[in-house]
């Protein structure tokens, strides 16, 4: 990932907000820490913090046409970059940059041309002849994107909050799949998928077909020309995501400079679900496997650098975050500057715990739509910041837009789980890569119940969570709690904690705005908590707290971590071990 900072048609070209905007651009530097880059033309700046993935020695940004009369700064991966290239044959472009046919393909098409790009991008394109721009985020929202307003009228675009919440009179989250225009001045809907009207689809299931777009989905994304590898909680979709890129690597212009064995990361409490399920699938996939330790004191101590970054105060994102986050420092230390990971499939495919309890069809599939719809402010968030706070790119597969067509055209009433049938969640995607001839993982992986990131990394994490929370926020505050916080009022002791801190660094009610709110069981819309009245009572966003329905549930911990037998782990390979204070990187 990059960061990305514009000014536009501000009141003041001077030296010193050239310097205010360099500045601003180096809060953003995390995210790119290999080069930076600024444009000025009259009253508009672009500013560029770059990490290289693409053509790392000439990609520099911002880039431009032949004639410097559109500029560029870009967020992003451009997977079809060569298969557009074919159609600007009458263009010159200087770098091997996936993010350089941006400005050609505007020339060629105009403002219409987005919905040709195939990736995860948020980009500012200024048209010098007129001074006019157009801001773009790619379809889901994977890349995080800012726009905001200042009292001169200007526009200000940014990666981050931090980028522009000082110097903004107002500002909010740049929507998914729509783009700006200043000729127009308002948002546009550039992606417009059938699914996204909710209506219920009625495609036959095909597990060879479902098969093939993911697999196509993965492949696409071993674009690199940096060290890579995959994050593996040894949970079905991160399973399903190493399992095919171990299969294609081989042959691919990343294997020629980096090599044939595929690396992969997990990180997780001493002795948890996720530690095991991942060298399990790690020593059957043949990876190079790094496993990350971290006690519950280093997520503690963590939790104020988590915030700052991820900038959010949603309980069940700073708990999937603080993990990830310890985790991407570790990667990027060991040389890696790009992973793969499998963020989007619960959403797609219900694979929630609280799905079980979806009344019908229809009402499975609208909860799926929300759920995506909603990804932006959840787990694209978490997975790109947590990770672009140290320089590392994440690429999540399960969010290409021609494999969400596929799965989203899915009559529903193939993924609604039925246990007499032995259709458990997820079960279409486990189905079509159960193949027993070559199979992609072992069967009781294939099978193994879902669990959310922030408990499978170990479940004292998030009682640990609350316990510290406890110490530190108490009753009376709570009881006062609605007068100090009336926007998404805190309802527990770690929700408070967390907000607490989000509002020392980003004070502003723009910023508060910016967060979702609202009742959640086991990671479920408001919505969908309406499908079991039980749920009002017992609020939280673990997986545990699908009473009934997950093997380890709140209050019943001594059932088993999941249900299968733990599997037996052959680790006859001889491995250093080095610690550091609290953090035990096994590799």
């Amino acid at each position: 990932m990059c960061g990305i900072l514009a000014v536009l048609g501000c009141s003041d070209d001077s030296q010193a907000k050239r310097v205010r905007v360099l500045e601003l651009s180096r809060r953003l530097k995390h995210r790119g820490p290999d080069w930076s880059g600024l444009y000025q033309h009259k009253d508009c700046y672009l500013a560029h913090q770059r990490l290289a993935i693409i053509d790392p020695a000439s990609g520099d940004q911002p880039l431009y046409n032949e004639d410097q009369s559109v500029v560029v700064t870009v967020n992003g991966e451009i997977y079809n970059h060569e298969e557009l290239r074919k159609k600007l044959r009458n263009h010159k472009i200087r770098t091997g940059s996936d993010c350089d046919v941006i400005s050609h393909l505007y020339e060629e098409y105009g403002e219409n041309f987005v919905d040709m790009l195939d990736g995860m991008f948020s980009f500012v394109l200024l048209d010098t002849r007129d001074n006019s721009f157009v801001v773009a985020r790619d379809a889901i929202g994977i890349t995080s994107l800012y726009i905001g307003w200042g009292l001169d009228g200007s526009v200000w675009i940014s990666s981050e909050l931090k980028g522009l919440n000082d110097d903004c009179e107002h500002f909010e989250t740049f929507p998914p799949g729509h783009l700006y225009s200043s000729k127009e001045a308002k948002f546009k809907r550039w992606y417009n998928p059938t699914w996204f009207s909710e209506d219920i689809p009625s495609t036959p299931y095909d597990p060879l077909v479902l098969r093939r777009a993911f697999e196509n989905a993965v492949i696409k994304r071993l674009m690199t020309d940096v060290p890579f590898g995959v994050l593996l909680s040894g949970g079905l979709d991160s399973s399903l995501v190493a399992s095919i890129t171990a299969r294609h690597l081989t042959g691919t212009r990343a294997a020629k400079h980096w090599g044939t064995q595929l690396h992969s990361f997990c990180v997780g409490l001493e002795g948890s679900p996720d530690l095991k399920a991942a060298r399990e699938v790690a020593d059957f996939l043949g990876t190079v496997h790094h496993e990350f330790h971290f006690t519950v004191q280093d997520g503690i101590d963590a939790i104020e650098d988590v915030i700052y970054h991820i900038e959010t105060y949603d309980v069940t994102t700073i708990r999937a975050s603080t993990p990830m986050y310890l985790m991407a420092r570790k990667i990027k230390s060991l040389g890696v500057k790009m992973v793969i990971s499998g963020e989007g499939a619960d959403e797609i495919f219900g694979g929630y715990l609280y799905f079980h309890k979806a009344p019908n069809k229809e009402e499975f599939h609208r909860e799926s739509c929300r759920k995506i719809k909603a990804l932006h402010m959840y787990d694209c968030l978490r997975a790109n910041k947590a990770t672009s706070a140290w320089g590392l790119e994440v690429r999540v597969p399960f969010l290409d837009k021609e494999f969400i067509n596929v799965a989203m055209a899915i009559d529903p009433e193939w993924k609604m789980i039925k246990r007499d049938q032995g259709r458990i969640e997820k079960w279409v995607l486990r189905r079509a890569f159960d193949d027993e001839q070559q199979p992609y993982l072992p069967k009781h992986v294939l099978y193994r119940q879902k669990e959310q990131f922030s408990d499978g990394v170990g479940y004292s994490w998030i009682d640990g969570l609350k316990a510290h929370a406890a110490q530190h926020v108490t009753d009376k505050m709570m009881l006062n709690a609605e007068h100090i916080f009336p926007q998404n009022t805190p309802t527990s002791k770690e929700a408070y904690y967390y907000r607490t801190i989000f509002e020392r660094f980003f004070p502003q009610n723009s910023a508060r705005l910016t967060v979702p709110g609202g009742p959640s069981i086991a990671c479920s819309t408001a919505k969908a908590v309406e499908w079991d009245a039980a749920w009002s009572k017992n609020l939280d966003p673990s997986g545990r707290a699908a009473l009934g329905v997950h093997a380890a549930a709140y209050g019943d911990e001594t059932n088993g971590v999941n249900n299968v037998a733990p599997p037996k782990i052959i680790d006859s390979i001889p491995r250093m071990e080095v610690s550091t204070p609290g953090v035990k990187i096994l590799s």
